[in-house]
């Protein structure tokens, strides 16, 4: 069966049906189109005001480049054990409790700084009103050390897949975007990110959902809208 992005619109929306904040991931290996797919269901979500879904990244929790050179990883920056793998399945808990309080407060999420590749904390608001987070991620199927704590705080992990031409063009581009030369781009690409890459392709099979390349839209495609049956609602 063929998914559309309108189907996971419907998908995304039905998660919150009763009421509660959900919490939606979206997993697969650097280059899949894991933002982009998270950033148009938000914006479809919450259509042109509101607030009834949220956009929280993983990439808040890399751990900085100082604290990198300490521990002798800033070669394998991206890898698992370059994040803060703990503080992020914390504040995916947070987000679920604070929804539970009748008092509950805006939860501040850190964002990450493409171009100078460092985490900002606070930068993300989930206000009380958001019925779904949207995160996104290499490592949220991953099972080992702090990363087991990530997966019971989803209620369902879906991953993108792109082919793999296609896949390694994007993340060339995307370091010559911020900086790295063709050579040196080329090199991170089919050095660390490929072992990032490998690694994430084996959490595959514990996704809810498979989600194409063709159900994720473009640059330059229209903008689609969530059904009214579906649309954003208020809290409860």
């Amino acid at each position: 069966m063929l998914v559309t992005f309108d189907d996971l619109l419907v998908r995304a929306r039905d998660l919150a049906r009763d009421g509660r904040r959900a919490v939606l991931g979206i997993a697969g290996s650097p280059g899949s189109g894991k933002s982009t797919l998270a950033e148009h269901l938000v914006r479809a979500l919450n259509g042109p005001d509101g607030s009834w879904a949220a956009q929280v990244p993983m990439d808040g929790f890399h751990l900085a480049d100082a604290e990198l050179d300490r521990l002798g990883r800033r070669d394998r920056k991206g890898a698992p054990d370059t994040f803060d793998a703990a503080g992020y399945a914390a504040l995916l808990r947070r987000l679920r409790e604070e929804d539970e309080r009748p008092d509950g407060e805006t939860v501040y999420a850190p964002g990450f700084e493409r171009v100078l590749e460092q985490p900002v904390a606070g930068a993300l608001p989930v206000p009380p009103s958001v019925r779904l987070v949207v995160t996104e991620g290499n490592y949220l199927l991953l099972d080992t050390g702090a990363w087991s704590r990530v997966r019971p705080h989803l209620d369902e992990v879906w991953f993108c897949e792109t082919e793999e031409r296609e896949r390694v063009r994007r993340l060339v581009a995307r370091h010559e975007r911020f900086g790295k030369d063709h050579d040196a781009a080329v090199a991170w690409v089919l050095g660390s990110d490929q072992r990032n890459a490998d690694l994430v392709a084996a959490t595959r099979d514990r996704a809810d959902l498979i989600v194409p390349a063709s159900a994720v839209p473009q640059p330059g495609e229209p903008q689609a809208c969530a059904p009214p049956e579906h649309g954003p609602a208020g809290r409860g």
